[in-house]
This record gives structure tokens, C-alpha cells and sequence, in this order.
């Protein structure tokens, strides 16, 4: 099953959370409607390339990251999505695409859109594209001390 490792982390650390079985879905908006979460509530997780090095980005499904804000925040000339092919590797226990908002168990920091820090609970990819995890934000913010990043995001729906 894939992300066990995001499992025993939690379990290791005495953290509830439950999991969530769905249809097969992609997109973090199919995921979370399939699921039955709110957009809000649903962190996708996004590999940039930051500095020449990966790093995570964790915004609600409903929002898009505005690149050139991200990358003047972070004071970097690069600040680029991460193609497919750069980021596989980094994530072998999960389908490409379902990774989890865990970024420090692969060796990445992770930057959480504010909004998401406000949420009392946040639902994710389990590492699979039929299943989810579901748990306290605040919890999650302890397992993954994330950098909680002002950055700008838009609109996930296109006019």
C-alpha cells in the first residue's frame, strides 16, 4: 500500500488521523469531491524547483501558487513547477501525483499557504490516488513543522 511511511510516521508518533477510502481520481479537486472534503480543506501538494533545489508547496485544492510572488518571497531567481520526470524519484512509495503534504520525510522543506494553517482539519493524499488521510491541522504542524509562507495563489478554476 503506498505511503506506509506517512502512516507509521503518524502512528510512531501517536498522531490520529483516519484514512479515507475514494474512486480513483487525479486532480486534488476530483480527490476531494470524490471524498467528500471542501476544496479548503483539501491540501494539494505541489513539487517546485526553488534555487535548483526541490521543495514542497502545500495550498487548498481550490487555489493555484503564483509563481513570481513565490519566488520573491523566497528571495530566489528560480521558482519553477517541478516536471514529473524531475520529481518521481523522490517519492517511491507513492503514485506520481498522489504524494503527501510530508515533505519532510522526503528530505524537502515544505511552505504551507496560510488559509490552510487556519483550518481546524486538513484531508491529503495518502500516497495513492484512492485514498486519503484526514487529520488536525495543528497536528500536522507538529509531525511536519512546515514554513507557514505568505505567498500568493489564484483561482484553480480557469474562465
Amino acid at each position: 500500500m503506498p505511503a506506509n511511511k506517512v502512516r507509521e510516521y503518524l502512528d510512531s508518533r501517536g498522531v490520529k488521523y483516519v484514512t479515507i477510502r475514494h474512486s480513483p481520481a487525479v486532480t486534488a479537486a476530483e480527490v476531494a469531491a470524490s471524498a467528500h472534503v471542501a476544496g479548503r480543506d483539501f491540501a494539494k501538494t505541489v513539487i517546485v524547483w526553488i534555487g535548483g533545489k526541490p521543495a514542497m508547496v502545500v495550498l487548498p485544492a481550490s487555489r493555484r501558487i503564483v509563481l513570481h510572488d513565490l519566488r520573491e518571497l523566497l528571495d530566489s531567481p528560480e521558482a519553477r513547477l517541478a516536471t514529473e520526470v524531475e520529481f518521481s524519484d523522490l517519492f517511491p512509495d507513492c503514485e506520481l501525483g498522489a504524494m503527501p503534504p510530508f515533505g519532510n520525510l522526503y528530505g524537502l522543506p515544505v511552505y504551507v499557504e496560510p488559509s490552510l494553517a487556519k483550518e481546524p482539519e486538513i484531508a491529503f493524499n495518502a500516497g495513492s490516488h484512492t485514498e486519503i488521510i484526514k487529520m488536525a491541522y495543528a497536528d500536522f504542524e507538529a509531525a511536519v513543522r512546515p514554513i507557514v509562507l505568505e505567498f500568493i495563489t489564484t483561482s484553480a478554476s480557469r474562465p
